[in-house]
């Protein structure tokens, strides 16, 4: 038998093809326009002589594309809002193309998949699709995209796939999801426990025997230990929200705050002061702590003879977002905390807090930490009803991501239930919009602007029904 080692010399290591994934310019722009005509037109003859199409002039469009070490463009793919307009969180990847001679390059169709999937998280994308022909469809699959219909694009059959994004049911799951468990066993202890007959849940609870309503709410430490004027600002803020959402007239407020010393201490409740003197209404006591980790709660207090529930929506009520979408992300806290109030006067954010009192719908709850998709499933939940939300109607800033702004603390938002029609707020410090309707079932769907319905969250707190 011949040696074939003795006779060739050691076996010659293959060249390692080696390429990243990077933002096109403009020279490799075109050079994957250049292999789309390649791909598209010469070798699948799906294009009669180009596949250029407004996408592709749309000043939003992402171009990615496969480089090797040499710099040449081995292939790529785009990605863009798939609605002309307002940017809504809804975008479509398409013309993913590899050139013929680097198809067995190790990968290069998945890579410039997986790095479409990433920027359009980045981007805030609630919604990404992509139309893929047949043969493709596996691919996508095994990437973990789904299938959900059938086109025809230039006589040529694709799926229609999607790629899942959970990001507002999984912020719900976080934040709201555990309440039920966690809170139930204290709900048959009193009549009055948990807000009481027709407010379990909701966000104050009405004080029996009296006019009263009672809210409170804990800051997060790191909140505190990163900005604290900010975290007691919000420490006020959160909570006449919470009140303002029951139709109650804030009257006093009451703080304990802790921190390792003196100094932080000054600093929490300089903003808490601050807050206070905004919105009119006095720190009556409260408890401060030094020597200890920091930490502020805020109880606040207000009146009304006739709360609002959070519960009081009907199927068939129109689902109503009243928000200001002036000001800027909070530094420090980019698309999580909207600040739409620390640069209003007192007179503003008093008249923002007496909107819920003087409409007076059938429901109401303040945008809170679950964002304006997961708050709206906390109301139907409440109700014993599902909901609908219209994506397009939503008010929004335009410097603020859709994914971002579906999932923040707005500052000031709040949803309202009422009849259509009926009980709609109004003022020139806010935005009002019909953005859906309370439902039969459970849960929350998203609808799009072409009639697709997606499900945005499911259960909410567990807390269940009012009764």
């Amino acid at each position: 038998m011949f040696e074939v080692p003795a006779l060739t010399g050691p076996p010659r290591r293959a060249r390692v093809a080696v390429w990243s994934v990077v933002r096109a310019d403009r020279a490799q722009a075109d050079a994957y326009r250049a292999i789309r005509r390649e791909v598209f037109v010469a070798e699948q003859g799906i294009f009669a002589s180009d596949d250029r199409d407004r996408i592709d002039d749309d000043p939003r469009t992402i171009v990615l594309v496969a480089v090797g070490d040499d710099g040449d463009v081995l292939g790529g793919v785009r990605l863009s809002p798939a609605v002309e307009g307002r940017d809504i969180g809804w975008w479509t990847g398409s013309r993913l193309v590899v050139r013929r001679g680097a198809r067995h390059a190790g990968g290069i169709g998945s890579a410039l998949v997986r790095r479409a999937c990433a920027e359009a998280l980045d981007r805030g994308v609630l919604r990404f699709e992509a139309n893929v022909q047949e043969r493709n469809a596996p691919l996508f699959r095994h990437l973990g995209w789904v299938p959900w219909g059938s086109a025809d694009i230039e006589g040529v059959p694709h799926v229609r796939m999607r790629w899942p994004i959970d990001r507002i049911g999984s912020l719900v799951t976080a934040t709201k999801q555990p309440l039920g468990d966690l809170l139930l066993g204290l709900r048959g202890d009193s009549p009055s426990a948990l807000g009481g007959h027709g407010y379990v849940g909701d966000d104050g609870a009405p004080v029996p025997g009296s006019d009263l309503v009672a809210a409170c709410d804990a800051i997060l430490p790191a909140l505190i230990e990163r900005d604290p004027e900010w975290a007691g600002w919000c420490g006020v803020l959160v909570n006449v929200n919470d009140l303002a959402a029951m139709g109650a007239d804030p009257t006093g407020l009451l703080d304990a705050v802790a921190a390792p010393t003196a100094s932080l201490v000054r600093r929490i409740l300089a903003g808490v002061r601050s807050a206070a003197q905004a919105w009119g209404v006095p720190v009556l006591g409260g408890h401060t702590q030094l020597g200890s980790p920091s930490a502020l709660a805020v109880t606040a207090l207000g009146r009304t003879r006739h709360p609002v529930p959070g519960g009081g929506g009907r199927p068939g009520d129109a689902l109503s977002l009243t928000v200001d979408v002036t000001g800027r992300w909070r530094r420090g806290f980019e698309g999580r905390q909207w600040d739409s109030t620390s640069a209003r006067t007192g007179a503003e954010l008093r008249h923002l807090g007496a909107l819920v009192r003087e409409a007076r719908p059938a429901a109401a709850k303040d945008v809170s930490m679950a964002g304006i998709v997961g708050t709206a499933a906390m109301l139907a939940e409440s109700s014993g009803t599902g909901a609908v939300v219209e994506v397009g109607a939503i008010p929004a800033p335009a410097e603020a991501s859709f994914g971002d702004w579906l999932t923040c603390f707005p500052g000031f938002g709040m949803l309202t239930a009422d009849a259509p029609g009926r009980s709609r707020m109004s003022g020139p410090h806010a935005e009002t919009a019909a953005i859906g309707a309370l439902t039969p079932g459970s849960g929350v769907t998203l609808r799009w602007p072409d009639g697709v319905e997606t499900d945005a969250a499911g259960q909410a707190t567990g807390l269940g029904a009012v009764t």
